[in-house]
């Protein structure tokens, strides 16, 4: 059981820069893939980043390539998304997830998901 928490985010003007954290309880953090995902209202909830378990590989969406960047920290549970040069379309719920397999950027291949910290761009 992995129990994930998220923190950092807030109301930003556009261009601005936002870090968001997710903490995760349990030893075995280092054996699980890890991802943000958002869901803007009355959008489907949709894969923003991962970072794979051992070597670290990334994957990003196109929308905020070049804009965000993963990375984690296996010592301290936690794995961190930075985003800059944010736009009001990066206004949504943005969820940290873990996934014991190895498909990365589906929705439904995560096992456990945190409550999800709230991002607003204004314009």
């Amino acid at each position: 059981q992995v129990q994930l928490v998220e923190s950092g985010g807030g109301l930003v003007q556009a261009g601005g820069s936002l870090r968001l954290t997710c903490a995760a309880s349990g030893r075995t953090f280092s054996s699980y893939t890890m991802g943000w995902f958002r869901q803007a209202p009355g959008k489907e909830r949709e894969f923003v980043a991962a970072i794979t378990r051992g070597n670290g590989s990334t994957y990003y969406a196109d929308s905020i390539k070049g804009r965000f960047t993963i990375s984690r920290d296996n010592a301290k549970n936690t794995v961190a998304l930075q985003m800059n040069s944010l736009k009001p379309e990066d206004t949504a719920v943005y969820y940290c997830a873990a996934n014991s397999g190895a498909v990365v950027t589906l929705l439904r291949y995560y096992d456990y998901w945190g409550q999800g910290t709230q991002v607003t761009v204004s314009s």
